[in-house]
């Protein structure tokens, strides 16, 4: 009995696909929901998986082939009840002498079958990981959903847990060894009684925000911002041939190309020479993915924007005392202590509005305007810096703030944060101050074109009124992408801050 494989409704709007990859060949056998192949369309990617148990016998629509909605993709000969059709010929022969790894999964020797431990989704854009820890090793027993071992991407740390209870019996990606996303990682013993646990086509990801290079409803193709990302091609370097300036798979290529035939830049200077006892005192520790994601990140953005800070002080005053007047009531009634973030949250979102610059990016040659604020907030971790995004701050109270902050903190301390907590900011406020820094120069925290330096608290003699009193001043340090704001624009935003931190009864009275 031939199954016909179809595209499948690809979301509203959404009439065509192309076919991005084929993960099998016509001969190869099939298990249900097992992927057959990648689509691409204007917002997503979807997986094509296997309607039923078998052989694929025909491909109907080659890579590259744009197929509407329900248009036949394959032809799968189903396999006797439920099971993977026999292969043929020579194939037959070599699955005779060795099972698939799908077969080893599926098969039971009485006391349960073997279970392929494989590498999670990791994200858009994220092709591969590094191994860096294993919980466990050969022999041990786990159970279910436990976690085996924890993988590292330049975004995020991702746990992996057993898909079943049984006994660990081969790890195929030792720590320290970088593994494609979809790779296996070990193999497991089930034990007898218990089931593995049920594989799950891959959902697609969720839809990537509208394109907001023209004003028109335009998204890059999914494989031309993977092909982006893995080359470290900005969109503003590329430009799109596709319908209404869509950059697609092979303006990237070309992009890349005319890159590597320009003259290539000088050569970093090399290590100084070190004497042979100094040399062996050394330790030599190689850069965690996040560290050197860190890494490129900041010298990407000196290179790419006209970046300039700007400085002012505030009299800490007003806010210590209101601080210190209501915290106790804020604890008891919203169970979360109130600190000086949010004050600052509120002023940045209060001085957003009457400066919208700040809170703008450029793409190509447009300048996006951000009717809302999603705030970064900086924090070290023992791994490295991050800025979880707490998003639609303009919106929140004073408490919601404080939450979310201290929420995010803790997970990022933790190395919990997903990639989509740490996406989508259109401002950044860095505290340098808890260390103790009294002044310092943020970068910008690409593609936003504003970012905040809070610092240090200290008592300085200030002439006010004609005497000299002792007041607690901060320096504030605005870093902005000049391209997009002007002196007198990111002066102001500081201002405003100023003026509504020196004065908190303005952010109630919208002053």
């Amino acid at each position: 009995m031939t199954t016909e494989v179809r595209v499948p409704t690809l979301g509203e709007s959404v009439t065509e696909a192309t076919v991005a990859t084929w993960f099998k060949k016509p001969g190869d056998t099939v298990a249900v929901d097992e992927m057959l192949c990648e689509l691409e369309t204007d917002k997503v990617t979807v997986e094509v998986p296997s309607p039923v148990a078998g052989t694929l016998d025909e491909i109907v629509a080659a890579e590259g082939d744009t197929v509407g909605v329900d248009a036949l993709l394959a032809n799968i000969s189903e396999g006797d009840a439920g099971s993977k059709a026999a292969p043929k010929g020579k194939e037959a022969a070599k699955e005779a002498e060795a099972p698939s790894s799908a077969a080893r999964t599926a098969s039971g020797d009485g006391g349960g079958g073997s279970v392929d431990v494989m590498v999670p989704t990791l994200g858009e854009s994220v092709t591969e990981a590094t191994v860096s820890t294993w919980f466990k090793k050969v022999g041990d027993s786990v159970a279910a959903d436990e976690m085996l071992c924890e993988l590292e991407t330049d975004k995020v740390s991702v746990e992996v847990p057993a898909p079943a209870a049984g006994t660990l019996t081969e790890i195929l990606a030792p720590e320290g060894t970088t593994i494609e996303a979809g790779g296996k990682l070990a193999v497991m013993s089930q034990r007898e009684g218990a089931a593995a646990a049920p594989a799950k086509p891959s959902e697609a990801p969720a839809a990537a925000p509208a394109g907001s290079g023209s004003g028109a409803d335009v998204e890059d193709a999914p494989s031309a911002k993977k092909a982006m990302a893995e080359a470290g091609v900005s969109r503003d370097q590329v430009t799109g041939s596709g319908r209404d300036g869509r950059v697609m798979k092979e303006d990237v290529n070309a992009a890349i190309a005319a890159a590597s035939a320009a003259p290539a830049p000088a050569a970093a200077a090399p290590r100084a020479p070190v004497a042979a006892d100094d040399a062996a005192r050394e330790e030599r520790v190689k850069m965690t993915r996040l560290r050197q994601t860190i890494a490129k990140r900041l010298k990407d953005s000196q290179n790419t924007a006209a970046m300039l800070t700007t400085y002012n002080e505030v009299d800490m005053t007003e806010v210590m005392a209101l601080r210190t007047e209501y915290k106790d009531l804020f604890l008891k009634k919203h169970g979360v202590k109130l600190g000086f973030m949010s004050f600052f949250t509120k002023a940045c979102c209060h001085a957003l509005k009457e400066v919208p610059e700040v809170n703008a990016e450029i793409d190509g040659t447009d300048i996006v305007y951000k009717n809302f604020v999603h705030m970064g907030i900086a924090a070290g971790t023992p791994t490295g810096l991050v800025v979880p995004v707490i998003r639609d701050a303009d919106a929140m109270s004073f408490a919601a703030i404080e939450k979310a902050i201290a929420e995010k903190g803790a997970r990022a301390r933790d190395g919990k944060l997903s990639m989509a907590e740490m996406q989508g900011g259109t401002f950044t406020i860095s505290n340098g101050g808890v260390y103790g820094s009294l002044m310092s120069s943020p970068i910008l925290n690409p593609p936003q074109s504003g970012i905040l330096g809070m610092h240090k608290i200290q008592d300085r003699p200030m002439a006010i009124g004609g005497e000299v009193v002792i007041r607690p001043m901060m320096y504030l340090a605005l870093s902005y992408d000049h391209r997009i704001v002007d002196g007198k624009g990111a002066v102001t935003f500081l201002v405003r801050v100023k003026e509504a931190l020196e004065d908190p009864r303005r952010l109630l009275m919208d002053l």
